[in-house]
């Protein structure tokens, strides 16, 4: 197993690994470790099965259900479909955005391998690494935050809007440190994002506004960041705890298909 840097900032690059075939507890804690010092770790030339793709998640923790997406493969509630096409209005991702973070316990990770991909070459997926956003902001603006918290909705999430609801759907809405201590490393990172967080509330609506902005603006430069450039059968997997995302629309008309697993996660909490 060979694992590249993709930058000095984000992301690297797994080669020479078979993720459909068991893990032995070397690999599979390789693997581990690099998710948490890269935030992110991409894989190639990768041919899974729904049930293959579901086993290596769970070797992470148990699987996600999210909470209002369209169950398109019902004998596979875990699964959330990723499609675009010629009749696509819009596609999820495009806003910055930590995945559902508006539940109570937010997902440690998520796993998209996508089997078909944008033929002009589109579709590229960027990240930002949380840790390094907060680690170069001010001590003084640091020591602002903490104790600070922001309201996550899913009512902010675009999408929600344009779907059609079932009984099953549920739009949460909860509330977060703004900095929260990563379970594993202990490192402090950002958790705001323009998707989901609306508020701070122990500030005026008008202060809310400028800091959120503030934060927004900072966190999305492109020094934290890593692209994904996808080829058919590519994985990424990314540390929802430490990293936003963004999925670039900029492939219409063109097909983009996959499937994402999301591993369940522990409530945001700052460890003083």
């Amino acid at each position: 197993m060979q694992i590249l840097k993709l930058t000095p900032t984000i992301g690297a690059e797994i080669l020479d690994v078979d993720l459909s075939a068991p893990l032995s507890e070397p690999d599979f804690e390789q693997i581990r470790r690099a998710l948490l010092e890269h935030q992110v770790i991409f894989f190639r030339d990768q041919r899974l099965s729904i049930d293959e793709h579901k086993a290596f998640g769970r070797r992470f923790g148990p699987l996600h259900i999210h909470p209002n997406a369209p169950k398109a493969l019902p004998e596979h509630p875990e699964v959330l479909v990723i499609k675009a096409d010629e009749h696509s209005k819009r596609v999820a991702g495009e806003v910055w955005h930590s995945d559902v973070s508006c539940d109570a316990e937010p997902p440690m990770g998520s796993i998209l391998y996508l089997t078909q991909i944008p033929e002009n070459g589109g579709g590229d997926t960027s990240f930002v690494n949380m840790v390094a956003a907060y680690e170069a902001l001010s001590p003084a603006l640091q020591t602002f935050l903490t104790g600070l918290t922001a309201i996550h909705s899913s009512e902010k999430s675009a999408n929600h809007r344009y779907r059609d609801k079932t009984a099953d759907m549920t739009f949460p809405e909860n509330e977060h440190p703004v900095v929260r201590t990563h379970p594993e490393t202990g490192r402090r990172a950002l958790y705001v994002n323009r998707g989901f967080t609306t508020r701070i509330p122990q500030l005026t609506a008008d202060e809310s506004k400028a800091l959120l902005d503030l934060l927004f603006e900072h966190s999305e430069q492109t020094r934290f960041q890593c692209r994904f450039k996808w080829r058919p059968n590519s994985i990424a997997f990314w540390d929802n705890r430490a990293t936003m995302h963004q999925a670039m629309w900029d492939y219409y008309p063109q097909k983009r298909y996959g499937h994402r697993i999301t591993i369940q996660g522990d409530r945001p909490f700052l460890r003083l």
